[in-house]
């Protein structure tokens, strides 16, 4: 599923991130850039070492990567040059800030994106796994952030896709993208 926001491709494809042929993927990480399960542990595995050494070395320069924020590492032995490691919210029913955080990891990767000349990232679902946020919720956020930002910023990548494991996930991201863009 695919549709036209001013220059940029948006794209739905059900799939691996790890394997996207994109300058960037984006990282569904926790904030102390600690290899985790999910995508975090499928995007670690696959870019290998390269990407644990990087974020080390962010840890032990910043900490680690607040909630709503990104940061940047190599790819590794990913196809993709970039990751962008950005920190989701977990979910509290709603009412404390989820939606402002979630919308804020999107705009935050892609200004890093911008910041690093990436003309094509792929994004997976942030924090619809262990973190609880309903999926049906986080695509609209999702959607929505990305749309303000291209709208914002000329600068932003020519493709933006959403790879999304599985037919629950793309479902309700497909379901959200007729709602946001009304397609």
């Amino acid at each position: 599923m695919k549709t036209q926001v001013r220059q940029t491709d948006l794209e739905l494809i059900q799939g691996d991130i790890t394997k996207a042929d994109v300058d960037a993927i984006v990282n569904a990480a926790n904030s102390q850039l600690i290899g985790g399960g999910g995508v975090d542990g499928a995007i670690r595995r696959a870019g290998g070492d390269q990407i644990e050494q990087a974020c080390a070395e962010i840890r032990k320069r910043e900490g680690g990567c607040p909630t709503g924020k990104a940061v940047i590492t190599i790819g590794g032995n990913l196809p993709a040059k970039y990751v962008i490691h950005t920190a989701g919210p977990v979910w509290a029913g709603g009412d404390s800030g989820e939606s402002e955080l979630l919308a804020s990891c999107y705009q935050s990767s892609l200004r890093l994106a911008v910041e690093n000349s990436v003309q094509s990232v792929a994004f997976p679902s942030i924090s619809t796994g262990i973190y609880g946020y309903p999926t049906e919720k986080a695509a609209v956020v999702a959607l929505t952030a990305i749309e303000e930002f291209v709208k914002q910023d000329s600068a932003a990548p020519a493709i933006i896709q959403f790879i999304l494991f599985d037919d629950a996930t793309y479902t309700g991201y497909a379901d959200a993208l007729s709602s946001v863009f009304g397609k």
